[in-house]
């Protein structure tokens, strides 16, 4: 395990990230239009660091981690490793912050997907391609 943490094996979401870093902003880095957040994680099994830029989701300073995965029928799998290490970094703008995830559920999570859903259209779309309901997370 090394310190510095790992870009994604995907192609579109390494670019995006080596973007953010090399600027050491998320200014200015979209994915269709819409800004993005810079989280850090840490691996379930692992304990590798992984970096996974996300759509920006805020409210009052706190933000939504969405596990879309497009509508797959699998989770993402940094929604595993959220789960056992909830521990996180969020990079928004030129500001860090330490915080802390949990996964939501009933009127905290309706709250915070309709938020999702209209700062990404393309959430409710998702939801209809999966018969799993879309995890969200609170960042705090």
């Amino acid at each position: 395990m090394t310190e510095q943490p790992q870009l994604s094996p995907t192609d579109w979401v390494r670019e995006q990230t080596e973007r953010i870093l090399a600027q050491g902003t998320t200014d200015g880095v979209q994915v269709y239009d819409r800004p993005v957040v810079l989280f850090t994680t840490t691996g379930a099994k692992s304990g590798q660091k992984r970096y996974v830029p996300l759509m920006r989701v805020e409210e009052n300073g706190k933000y939504a981690m969405v596990a879309s995965k497009g509508g797959d029928p699998a989770h993402p799998a940094w929604y595993h490793n959220v789960k056992a290490h909830p521990a996180v970094t969020v990079q928004d703008g030129e500001q860090v912050r330490e915080m802390t995830a949990r996964e939501l559920s009933g009127e905290e999570r309706e709250h915070w997907w309709a938020l999702a859903v209209e700062n990404y259209p393309p959430y409710a779309e998702y939801q209809t391609k999966t018969d799993r309901q879309i995890p969200v997370f609170i960042v705090e």
